[in-house]
């Protein structure tokens, strides 16, 4: 519980920084057609945000952030035992390493799963600039997620799936192999 609540804090404290990443990450879109990039780097990223949206602006996106983080929680957690516990009751394989391989894979995918849609829900509200007449182009992450379905389909809240399945799919296995591990010589009961 306690990891959770700190995960969601996380969130929240480095939201700027993450908005900055995805700026400058969109930038790169600008030089190849021989545009110059928004920012020179990421202190000229505070200052012209800042400038341009006020210190408030650095947070723009941290609630569909909260949410990723949130559901990647649900999924990761949720999943790791429900597969754990169908591997090891229908005999796949008994409580070992395999079994906890083919549970964090299943993990990563689920967290995945539900983590895709805000993960692109906040990147599109991070990446919005306010433009002359002071408007952005989604008012929130509900907006967002009605207006990128209508323009581009329910398929697009899963864009860059395989990307962040590569991502989360080596770090679930990496915790909860060593989870199990350090369960394991603890002496803690597995269920």
């Amino acid at each position: 519980m306690v990891k959770h609540w700190c995960s969601h804090a996380t969130q929240v404290i480095s939201s700027p920084a993450d908005l900055v990443k995805v700026r400058m990450q969109a930038d790169g879109r600008m030089v190849s057609p021989g545009l110059q990039p928004r920012y020179a780097g990421m202190f000229d990223a505070l200052k012209k945000i800042i400038r341009a949206e006020g210190f408030g602006g650095l947070w723009k996106g941290v609630f569909p952030n909260v949410q990723r983080v949130f559901l990647v929680n649900m999924g990761e957690l949720a999943c790791y035992d429900h597969a754990k516990h169908f591997i090891i009751e229908n005999q796949i394989c008994d409580d070992n390493i395999y079994a906890h391989t083919l549970s964090s894979i299943m993990s990563g995918l689920s967290a995945t799963a539900l983590s895709c849609p805000a993960d692109v829900v906040k990147t599109r509200m991070m990446n919005q600039a306010v433009n002359d007449e002071n408007k952005v182009k989604y008012k929130n992450s509900y907006d967002s997620l009605v207006k990128t379905v209508r323009i581009e389909g329910l398929r697009a809240l899963w864009k860059g799936f395989f990307p962040t399945w590569a991502r989360l799919g080596p770090w679930q296995f990496v915790f909860w192999v060593s989870y199990e591990k350090f369960r394991q010589i603890a002496g803690l009961n597995s269920f």
